[in-house]
This record gives structure tokens, C-alpha cells and sequence, in this order.
């Protein structure tokens, strides 16, 4: 790019070579047309390029990370700060609080549960030991109901028994009566018919027949 000379620069030129003016015309350019505007826009473009190209070399040349920089460790400090009270509040006021309801909701709902278990527990030992006693008594009572049946089946037994006894003995003495009174009939009969058989042995054996008186006298020896 060819680089804009203005009259001013040439009236320089020419007084730096102790030259003097001639009357030869001076020539006119395209460039000696460009505002004096843009021209100074050119030299803070070129100003401000050199400046950042010097930035950059001097950050180039000090290195390292930029947050190990002292120089910026005082904000990095504040936002430190700001960032861990953010975090502090967030916890001590949000999430603190939801976990404590939490954990004291669980053990409200344990310890609930635990009393409501021991409740039942009481409950079903009063039941059982109600139970153990009801059947304690059943027993007690069945065992005196047969103990009452029992005896009054003993005594019924023994009432009947007698009163059978005292059947039977009757029934008994009455037999003995009818049975002497047979057997006494049947003796008196045996003694008629023992007589006609010895008076008939007599008179078989002798040829005569024998007294009424002999032959009792003879069969009551016998």
C-alpha cells in the first residue's frame, strides 16, 4: 500500500535537501485528496494494534495462571465471599431446615409407630392373660361340674343299687321260702314213697307184710 504524502510533507521534503522553491508546478495525487480525518483514524488504529501487541507480550512474559496473579486476588476474595454466604444461606435456610422437618417427621412417624407396637403388644399380653384366665376357671368349673355329676350319679347308682338289693333279697327270701316248702313237700313225698319201697322189700323178702309203725321206725333210723 503506498503510503498518502500531503503538500506539507512535501514542503518538508524539499526544505530538508536545502532545496528552494522552483517554478516548476507541483504534481497533485489521489492521496494528497484524503481527509485529515482519516488520517488520524490510521494513526490510532496503528496506536491502539502496537499497544495490544505490548499487552499481550507483557501478559506473555509474566506466565502462569491467572488466578494464582496477586493482582487479582482481592476480587477473587469478595467473590469467594459472596458465593460461600450465598451457599451458607441456601443451606441454613433452605436446605437445613426441609432435611430437620424430614428427620424429625421420620422420627415422630418411628416413635408413633414404636408406641402404637407396644399398644398392641400390651394389648394382646392383657388379651392373653384374660384368656389363660377365662380358661383357668373353665376348668375349675368343668372339673366341679364333674365332680357334682359325679357324685350325684354315685348316689343315684347307690340309691338304685339298694333299692335292688333290697328287690332281690326280698325276692331271694321268698325263694328260699317257696324251695323249703318244695323241698319239704318233696321229703314228705320221698318218705311215703320210701316206706311203700321198703314195705314191698319186706314182704318180697320175708313173705309177710311189714307194720306201718316198723317201717317208720326203721326209715327215721335211716
Amino acid at each position: 500500500m503506498t503510503a498518502a504524502t500531503s503538500p506539507e510533507a512535501n514542503l518538508s521534503a524539499d526544505d530538508a535537501s536545502g532545496a528552494s522553491f522552483s517554478a516548476t508546478p507541483s504534481v497533485t495525487t489521489v492521496a494528497s485528496l484524503v481527509p485529515l480525518n482519516n488520517a488520524e483514524a490510521l494513526a490510532h488504529d496503528a496506536h491502539a494494534t502496537t499497544e495490544t501487541v505490548g499487552t499481550e507480550a507483557h501478559h506473555a512474559e509474566e506466565g502462569g495462571l491467572p488466578q494464582l496473579n496477586t493482582d487479582h486476588w482481592a476480587g477473587q476474595i469478595v467473590w469467594l465471599v459472596v458465593i460461600f454466604a450465598i451457599f451458607y444461606l441456601l443451606m441454613a435456610k433452605v436446605f437445613t431446615p426441609r432435611l430437620r422437618n424430614v428427620i424429625n417427621t421420620r422420627g415422630s412417624t418411628i416413635a408413633e409407630d414404636l408406641a402404637n407396637a407396644r399398644a398392641n403388644r400390651d394389648e394382646a399380653e392383657a388379651q392373653a392373660k384374660q384368656a389363660a384366665a377365662e380358661t383357668a376357671e373353665a376348668h375349675t368349673a368343668a372339673r366341679k361340674l364333674a365332680a357334682e355329676a359325679l357324685a350325684r350319679s354315685n348316689a343315684e347308682v347307690a340309691a338304685a343299687t339298694a333299692v335292688e338289693d333290697e328287690k332281690l333279697n326280698k325276692r331271694l327270701g321268698e325263694a328260699e321260702v317257696r324251695i323249703r316248702g318244695q323241698r319239704d313237700a318233696a321229703m314228705a313225698h320221698v318218705s311215703d314213697i320210701a316206706s311203700e319201697t321198703a314195705s314191698l322189700l319186706v314182704e318180697k323178702l320175708t313173705g309177710k307184710a311189714a307194720t306201718a309203725a316198723a317201717l317208720k321206725a326203721a326209715i327215721g333210723k335211716v
